[in-house]
């Protein structure tokens, strides 16, 4: 920032009843009074900085801070404490009311950077956002947690105070200064941006895109995850679709009144005794006889009842007492029967004009059926998305091609194809892109062409042939929603939209290795493809396990794969063996991915018969 030419002035106030009261004292206030000083990116002194300790008060919150943006025109007000979940707790809700502009990529910086120390940094909510020329930021209330996301976010408040004091010369300078590393969005002309195909000595060796909680990227995944529109189909081929109509019975069933059993169709107050068999009723044909006192018909299960009669009295309840042949003409009736028993009354399964189903449910084999079972042969359900696969790699090519030095097979694509299919959704093989950016461009106008979503494997990390990101934004204008989440297996886990001849498709680029790519798929692709099929509940299941063995954690959260065993009457996850991330084979029988915590000072394991969280992944 160029603070020689606008002098900056900051505010930092401490929000604590008991610092305020006297009771303790106020060591967070006065580290980031130090931490200003002593940087070099924002050119503060002494005088330039002032501070004030309030009680965890709305009112009192909010003088202060009316104060030094209304009246003081402090360019940088950072308030410490009041941003947790205890009842007086209310900083963020005494800053929130008063700023014009809110901010949240300072605040996802934060949490974000946070999130890679300490889990516990999903509990903070701190607020940013402007007021007037007056940039606000809640921090947390610990002297370390205050400085530490102080620090996250120094590198952008230079630009920020120069936006905000009106300084374009230095906002210019700013810009250039970030030209190499600019999004497609700020291209100015209509020539494709290569700059971010800098020279290897030339690259950053930090990624610039934030971590996001696992949680965070996937409500950003669902919420471009649009339902697609409705088709007419045969009935045959709905399997697994979401119905889009609510289907209405046309006819009652059964249609007439049904025996229930074969037996005697029979008139129940005639009670037991001997009684002359009239011609017998079977599916498929509708009686032609009357039943009367001292009268029964044969009847087989399903059959209509013959007119006349009111009950039905199972074979085993009677004896053949005259007949010859296939021909019975006198039987004896052991039991007495009520009215209405072993019949079927008409409507009693489905009543005409009856909602059979609703719009919404998923088409079973029995929601089939019972479509089929009142005519039904066209039904109207959501369209299931189209989706293009893609590897990247010099080094993969597909099976049952010749392996040259350094080559692997492609095991990614088969994997993602094959999970497409399973999940309901139309999978295109795209083959594999090379590392370069022609094969990448040309490989992914294919596909944005011909699918709804495209899901690439490999091609995200920080390596020099990891071009897809800059590919995407600097070819395809694609708005990249995340580029890193805070997980394990699956850390460059990449989320874009792009705007494709007017339609939006989405583009999960997952990572390379086959198991970070197999357990990214499930937590990201597959919720979105559930979405857009039109399910209403497209997260993968949860359920609680008992661990049958001791987990030690790891620093960032993890999706550890394990088998489900149910022998012992309770679900029992053991672990598939090494969670390597190229180690495919600890998928292959994984039913779960337990969800594991980041390890903390508190905890950084957890022992056999434990409880934890996992997400079902497969069929037990």
């Amino acid at each position: 920032m160029s603070t020689s030419e606008v002098k900056a002035r900051f505010g930092v106030l401490t929000v604590s009843d008991r610092c305020s009261s006297g009771q303790a004292i106020d060591s967070s206030g006065p580290a980031i009074v130090d931490t200003l000083l002593h940087t070099d990116q924002l050119g503060v002194v002494t005088g330039d900085v002032i501070s004030r300790c309030v009680p965890d008060q709305v009112n009192a919150i909010q003088e202060v801070l009316r104060e030094w943006a209304d009246e003081l025109g402090l360019s940088l007000i950072l308030t410490t404490g009041g941003t947790g979940f205890s009842p007086r707790d209310v900083t963020p809700e005494a800053t929130r009311p008063l700023i014009e502009k809110e901010a949240p990529g300072i605040v996802v910086a934060m949490v974000s950077k946070s999130l890679e120390v300490t889990p516990m940094a999903m509990l903070s909510r701190p607020v940013a956002g402007v007021r007037g020329n007056s940039l606000i930021v809640n921090l947390p209330g610990s002297k370390k947690g205050c400085v530490e996301c102080l620090q996250f976010i120094l590198p952008a408040l230079p630009h920020a105070l120069d936006l905000l004091s009106d300084n374009a010369s230095a906002v210019t300078a700013t810009h250039k200064s970030l030209c190499p590393h600019h999004h497609s969005k700020h291209l100015t002309d209509k020539k494709r941006d290569r700059s971010s195909f800098v020279p290897l000595t030339q690259r950053s060796r930090h990624s610039l895109y934030p971590l996001f909680p696992v949680d965070h990227a996937l409500s950003l995944v669902l919420s471009h995850s649009h339902t697609l529109t409705t088709l007419t189909r045969p009935l045959h081929t709905t399997l697994d679709c979401v119905l889009n109509e609510r289907m209405i019975a046309s006819r009652p069933l059964p249609p007439w009144p049904a025996s229930i059993k074969d037996g005697y169709a029979v008139l129940s107050s005639d009670g037991p005794g001997e009684r002359q068999v009239l011609s017998g009723a079977t599916a498929g044909e509708m009686p032609d006889c009357q039943v009367v006192s001292g009268f029964v018909s044969r009847i087989t299960t399903g059959a209509p009842l013959p007119h006349g009669a009111d009950a039905v009295v199972q074979v085993e309840d009677t004896e053949l007492v005259e007949g010859e042949g296939d021909e019975e003409r006198v039987v004896r009736i052991l039991e007495s029967v009520s009215p209405g028993t072993d019949v079927r009354a008409v409507g009693v399964d489905i009543a005409e004009g009856e909602e059979v189903l609703s719009g919404g449910v998923v088409l079973g084999p029995s929601e089939l059926g019972l479509l089929a079972s009142l005519g039904v042969t066209e039904v109207k359900v959501v369209a299931t998305p189209t989706v293009a696969v893609l590897s990247t790699g010099n080094e993969v090519v597909s099976p049952g091609e010749e392996l040259g030095p350094g080559q692997i097979y492609d095991s990614n694509r088969t994997s993602l194809l094959a999970a497409v299919r399973k999940a309901g959704a139309t999978p295109l093989d795209l083959g594999i892109a090379r590392d370069n950016r022609e094969s990448l461009v040309e490989k992914l106008t294919e596909a944005l062409s011909t699918a709804d979503v495209v899901v690439t494997s490999g091609g995200v990390s920080m390596g020099e042939k990891d071009l897809l990101k800059p590919v995407l934004e600097n070819d395809f204008q694609a708005t990249i929603h995340f580029g890193r989440v805070l997980m394990k297996p699956g850390k460059p886990t990449t989320f874009a939209t792009v705007d494709w001849r007017g339609v939006q498709k989405l583009v999960f680029a997952l990572p390379g290795n086959p198991v970070s790519c197999t357990v990214t798929f499930h937590l990201f692709v597959l919720p979105a493809l559930r979405k857009m099929a039109g399910h209403t509940h497209p997260h993968l299941p949860r359920i609680t396990v008992k661990l049958g063995h001791p987990v030690t954690f790891d620093p960032r959260p993890e999706y550890h794969r394990a088998s489900l065993d149910w022998s012992s009457g309770a679900p029992i996850a053991t672990s598939t063996g090494s969670q390597c991330s190229s180690r495919l084979a600890s998928m292959r029988s994984a039913d779960l991915l337990l969800e594991l915590p980041a390890s903390s000072e508190g905890q950084r394991s957890m022992e056999k018969g434990d409880r934890v969280t996992a997400l079902v992944i497969g069929k037990h």
